[in-house]
């Protein structure tokens, strides 16, 4: 058995062995050629699975699960990386380096004589302060320039309007924001009425985006409220369910008004009312 070999089976191997395992899955002679084939574009929608994944296990607070979800997540960095090598572009290596230099100069506070006597608002004004010298030295010059357009749209949304606030562009209260609501519901529920499917998809936006920063101003993460709202939905769905098998039916069996009595039912229930 080779060197590598051993590496590979090597139950304590760490970060050496996964590399290793990335490297010989891309191995053009003895490689897997599903591995082989893959490209940047590819392996992406993947790579997004994983966080959210991540997320998931976070939320449901699946802490058995969270090392495996982790690993998965951490697999798709060392599979972009090993194809940017291959590219000649950068390594593993370099792409933590990269990360330790970002973070070092970003806490001076901790890793500098900065002092750590300062509340968490101000060291959130220092790290927006720093990533705006980190963006003009790429020569980014427009306020929204740099925001990945490959983020969810919700979380795209509340990062552009977060850029916007910090040159004034921004309402100083929910109270406009609220407003803004009600204009942009009356302005589709007027579409609905009157226009076509592209002015109504338009006006849908609209009022996402709105809501987009109502939730900002709120101090709520949007996707974390939606994902609540989710699993809200399934567990009350699935309390339908059960009423209904309880009385040998399925939810197609049954009419709209009776699943909404029961939805209410098991609303009252959660509610311990």
């Amino acid at each position: 058995m080779s060197n590598s070999d051993d590496l590979v089976h090597d139950p304590h191997g760490g970060m050496a062995r996964l590399l290793e395992i990335m490297r010989r899955l891309r191995d053009p002679d003895t490689g897997c050629p599903w591995d082989i084939e893959q490209t940047f574009a590819t392996i992406a929608p993947y790579t997004i699975e994983e966080a959210y994944e991540v997320a998931d296990a976070i939320e449901r607070e699946a802490w058995g699960e969270l090392k495996g979800e982790l690993g998965d997540l951490l697999f798709q960095s060392v599979f972009h990386a090993q194809m940017a090598e291959e590219a000649g572009m950068f390594t593993f290596d370099e792409v933590a380096d990269t990360m330790s230099d970002k973070m070092v100069a970003r806490h001076p506070h901790v890793f500098g004589d900065e002092s750590r006597d300062k509340s968490a608002d101000q060291q959130t004004v220092d790290w927006e302060t720093i990533k705006a010298a980190e963006r003009a030295a790429r020569a980014e010059k427009g306020v929204l320039e740099g925001v990945a357009v490959g983020l969810p749209a919700l979380l795209r949304a509340g990062k552009l309007q977060k850029r916007a606030a910090r040159v004034g562009f921004d309402w100083p209260d929910t109270g406009p924001v609220l407003d803004k609501v009600h204009e942009e519901m009356t302005e589709l529920v007027e579409a609905r009425d009157s226009l076509g499917h592209e002015e109504i998809r338009e006006e849908f936006g609209d009022l996402l985006f709105v809501m987009a920063n109502l939730a900002r101003h709120l101090g709520i993460e949007p996707e974390e409220a939606l994902r609540h709202a989710n699993a809200k939905f399934e567990r009350r769905f699935a309390g339908i369910e059960t009423r209904l098998a309880a009385q040998g039916r399925t939810p197609d069996q049954s009419t709209l008004e009776e699943m909404d009595a029961l939805w209410n039912a098991v609303k009252r229930d959660e509610k311990g009312s």
